[in-house]
């Protein structure tokens, strides 16, 4: 088998960003093949695809990729820590995967990897300054952020690392391939354009915060300067048809309607939700009538926006943390989204090197044949979050897609 990249994303939608970060992957790793692990419906910071996985699907496979995979739902809602993991076992688990490239702010992989290996070991002075840091109240990144810097003591080299999502999530891939005894070769992209969270449009690159917001203001100008033109016509289409969601708020109502029928003690059982948390929870979704006023009576200097925003959407799909906890201990199966011909070769040779992976390219027979609980729990919640996510379309809301939607073949 030639050399074959890994990349894992979300492709929100898939951007000029994305297909240079692609491209120069390949370039870099010398790469023939290319499989992509990418975020079903609902994404890492707690919100919600604009697009459903399978246009998506189609924009990475007309860009490029050779194979499309699932990431389940349980890791890409996940803290960036399980999100990262659960993605690095889905590859590790191909036995094929030669290179994983994720992007990030900086090119020089070494720093990185001194993150990554500080926070794999948890040495005692970084321990005992990280609950320091706790102490004072603070969020857990910010404890954390404040901790790494004080036990590198080299303030002008580390300073900015940490302030990055990027970069955060670059490093808990390298944890992930630590932890995972993975043989795969990581390999940092600088990020070239807007920073992550810009809503600025530089040259022919902008955020997928930036498109999303022109989309929600029902802008489109700048689209397709930005987008690939097999992205701006899948979009443009799906936007036609009303088979998208621009935000979270689409499901306000439900939110808000499950955390009231929620006792406190189901409240305390999401996960992330701790040391008294749910109690705020509970007394904002009682006197609430909006996201929005929610999240400014919860939030505070220990709970980010993004820690209370992963919460609602536990609350949404149903998450426990007993699922979270099922999800760390276990390999997750190989659900396939889409392939070109050469994707179809490497599925191929995936089956071949491991005959006991559990793959899907049928979710009925998959449900039907597993006798796995675990998958079956998770491969339920993906497809009660595709059943949640069709609720947030204009038109055409229809139920059990993962059944009936083929996989997206070119």
């Amino acid at each position: 088998m030639d050399t074959v990249l890994g990349i894992i994303g979300e492709y929100n939608p898939f951007h000029n960003g994305h297909l240079y970060h692609l491209n120069e992957s390949k370039k870099l790793a010398g790469a023939n093949y290319t499989v992509a692990v990418i975020s079903g419906n609902f994404v890492q910071r707690g919100n919600v695809a604009l697009l459903d996985k399978w246009s998506r699907t189609k924009m990475a496979i007309l860009n490029g990729v050779d194979l499309v995979l699932e990431l389940p739902c349980i890791y890409s809602i996940s803290s960036a820590e399980n999100f990262a993991l659960g993605a690095i076992k889905t590859l590790d688990s191909l036995k094929i995967i030669d290179t994983v490239s994720f992007g990030a702010e900086i090119s020089d992989i070494s720093v990185l990897k001194e993150f990554a290996e500080i926070l794999t070991e948890e040495p005692d002075e970084f321990k005992s300054l990280l609950a320091h840091e706790l102490s004072k109240g603070v969020s857990f990144p910010k404890a954390r952020e404040n901790a790494l810097l004080m036990y590198l003591n080299d303030i002008r080299k580390y300073a900015n690392v940490l302030s990055s999502p990027n970069n955060i999530l670059a490093i808990e891939y390298l944890k992930a391939l630590t932890l995972t005894n993975s043989t795969i070769q990581p390999l940092a992209i600088k990020r070239v354009g807007p920073g992550y969270n810009s809503n600025m449009v530089t040259d022919n690159f902008a955020s997928g915060t930036a498109i999303r917001r022109f989309i929600k203001e029902r802008n489109f100008y700048s689209l397709d300067k930005v987008l690939p033109k097999v992205s701006y016509d899948i979009l443009a289409e799906t936007i036609k048809k009303g088979h998208y969601v621009d935000g979270i708020e689409r499901f306000e109502k439900e939110i808000m309607f499950t955390l009231r029928r929620m006792t406190v003690a189901e409240i305390a059982n999401l996960p992330d939700v701790s040391e008294g948390l749910e109690n705020s929870i509970k007394n904002a979704a009682n006197s609430c009538n909006n996201l929005a006023e929610f999240v400014k009576l919860v939030k505070s200097k220990r709970y980010t926006q993004t820690r209370i925003d992963r919460i609602l959407l536990y609350a949404l799909l149903g998450f426990t943390k007993e699922d979270m906890e099922v999800s760390k201990k276990i390999d997750p199966y190989i659900r396939v989204l889409g392939f070109n011909s050469k994707g179809q070769e490497l599925l191929s040779e995936i089956c071949k090197e491991n005959r006991r992976l559990q793959v899907i390219t049928s979710v009925k027979s998959f449900m039907s044949t597993c006798r796995n609980k675990k998958l079956l729990m998770m491969l339920e919640k993906d497809i009660q979050a595709t059943n949640t996510y069709t609720l947030g379309y204009e038109y055409d809301s229809f139920s059990n897609l993962d059944y009936t939607t083929k996989l997206i073949t070119y």
